[in-house]
């Protein structure tokens, strides 16, 4: 399946955080910016990493009026330890059936030390106040991923 694509709609969702409290894209239509990242799996080293640096970075992404979503298929429990362990300060979105994660291209076929099998491909959306996607980051560094996303907001976004 390929990533909806820059200036179409973003596909709605309707999931729990890491609290099990539900989150829709619809909630900030109109009044924030949204960066929805895909990761793989909760307190794995990449995405331990990726999450720190959001973290580490959340007062920059308040100050562009953003919002940062991160979903992966785990439970929401999981999700829950995850934010306790790393002291993380954004929603996590839990995706278990992937649902949401297909309807943004973002399960397909991965390889890994010779195998191959299917998961979540780490890509991230900037979604626009109009509910538009604004940007499809696809080769994303867990290491800098905050300050690439960051950068990109503050010169593309208003």
């Amino acid at each position: 399946m390929a990533f909806p694509e820059v200036g179409q709609s973003a596909p709605e969702f309707n999931l729990q955080n890491q609290r099990g409290e539900t989150v829709k894209l619809s909630d900030f239509k109109g009044s924030k910016n949204v960066v929805l990242y895909f990761y793989p799996k909760a307190m794995t080293p990449g995405c331990t990493v990726q999450a720190c640096g959001i973290r580490d970075s959340k007062s920059a992404f308040a100050e562009q009026n953003t919002v940062v979503l991160g979903v992966s298929p785990d439970p929401y429990p999981r999700l829950a330890r995850f934010e306790e362990k790393q002291t993380l300060n954004f929603d996590l979105l839990s995706d278990e059936d992937h649902a949401i994660t297909e309807a943004y291209g973002c399960w397909g076929l991965k390889k890994f030390m010779g195998k191959e099998f299917m998961g979540v491909l780490r890509t991230t959306f900037v979604i626009g106040k109009d509910g538009n996607i604004a940007l499809v980051m696809n080769k994303v560094k867990t290491k800098t991923h905050h300050d690439d996303v960051l950068d990109w907001i503050k010169e593309n976004l208003i």
